[in-house]
């Protein structure tokens, strides 16, 4: 039973869709535009919300918290001495879901998903 857990599955189990949720966030803090589904954008938006957040945060224990989320030492480098002077002056709120309409395949609603500049 799914008691108390948040969030969309967007996949099989609980793991796959960690494993999602921490791939996407990686392509987009890499690249700073993805596309993807509306969902997974949905879904994922939290989650590079709060690894930039942390990044503002600057302190070690921030670094971590980002490490254990993301996984890449040279992203969290990255995103803590690039994109989080970027954000200084914002609060919250550093992605932006544009819709694109369905896909072709299967009719599923497409977005690009980037950072805000």
């Amino acid at each position: 039973m799914r008691h108390l857990k948040k969030g969309r599955k967007l996949g099989s189990d609980a793991s796959h869709t960690k494993a999602i949720l921490k791939s996407l966030a990686t392509a987009l803090l890499t690249h700073e535009r993805i596309k993807t589904t509306e969902t997974r954008a949905k879904e994922v938006r939290s989650l590079v919300d709060r690894v930039i957040t942390w990044s503002k945060r600057g302190d070690v224990h921030s670094r971590r918290l980002a490490l254990a989320a993301l996984g890449d030492k040279e992203l969290v480098q990255k995103v803590f001495t690039d994109l989080a002077p970027r954000f200084e002056g914002r609060n919250g709120g550093y992605t932006r879901i544009m819709k694109l309409g369905p896909r072709k395949g299967d009719s599923a609603p497409m977005v690009i998903m980037e950072l805000v500049d």
